[in-house]
């Protein structure tokens, strides 16, 4: 098999680390894959954070939803969706005098360039996963960091125009980490569709869950779940973290939104 398709066949995420130090060679080579990502218009719509301080990732262990394995992580990186840098360059090169030509009327970023930025900075982080991923380093990304707005913009001085999408965790992986099982994904038919979307039936979703129901035991369903569905309801999309999530999104739009 070719190797680039054998690393992205074979990662899995990684929360437990050997020792073992990232060299700065080795983290330089990760920047600078990231850095050559796909980006919209060229534009590099995102910021990267390298967080090195030890009680910064202490904090960040607790903030992002009482995961004790960051602060242990070797390396850790905070993926900003970045609009700001383009705002206080156009500002720099006075656009307002421009659109007062050209008969415009001045904007500042709104929900589209938002989700753009979004694109950019996830982009760029996966293809630092890859990157690590194919030097022998295990990486595990934190959605929770985009929780608590308040705390984590604060954390990092983040400005208006600066959203934290995601949090990526680096470090040589453990014995038991390389040897651990994947976690199984859906089959293409029930995510891959030709020329138009197609919402799955009642069999559909029975064929698509089989594993899952073999592979789950009822005993550790949350509270009063009977099946796959209502299990996941309550631990991801009803969970407190997930509240909490939507709210501090709410927060950070609000930011970017407040000029419509």
């Amino acid at each position: 098999m070719n190797q680039t398709i054998a690393t992205l066949m074979n990662r899995r995420s990684v929360r437990a680390y050997t020792e073992q130090q990232l060299s700065l060679e080795t983290r330089r080579t990760i920047l600078e894959a990231a850095l050559r990502a796909p980006t919209a218009g060229a534009m590099m719509l995102y910021s990267v954070i390298e967080v090195e301080d030890q009680a910064l990732k202490d904090k960040l262990a607790v903030t992002c939803d009482h995961q004790p394995f960051i602060a242990k992580a070797p390396y850790v990186l905070l993926f900003l969706a970045d609009y700001q840098r383009w705002t206080d360059y156009y500002q720099l090169c006075d656009v307002e005098a421009l659109c007062a030509r050209e008969n415009l009327k001045p904007r500042q970023p709104q929900a589209g360039d938002l989700m753009l930025a979004c694109c950019d900075a996830l982009i760029a982080a996966q293809t630092s996963v890859i990157a690590a991923e194919a030097l022998g380093v295990g990486s595990c990304y934190i959605g929770d960091i985009m929780e608590r707005y308040e705390v984590h913009r604060e954390m990092f001085d983040l400005p208006p125009y600066v959203f934290p999408i995601t949090l990526l965790c680096f470090g040589y992986p453990t014995e038991q980490q390389k040897n651990r099982e994947q976690v199984p994904r859906f089959e293409q038919e029930f995510v891959v569709y030709k020329n138009k979307y197609q919402r799955l039936k009642a069999e559909d979703f029975e064929r698509m869950y089989s594993a899952a129901e073999s592979r789950w035991n009822p005993a550790a369903y949350e509270k009063s779940a009977v099946n796959p569905g209502q299990h996941t309801y309550l631990r991801k999309f009803a969970a407190a973290f997930s509240l909490e999530m939507n709210r501090s999104a709410r927060a950070a739009m609000a930011q970017w939104l407040e000029e419509e």
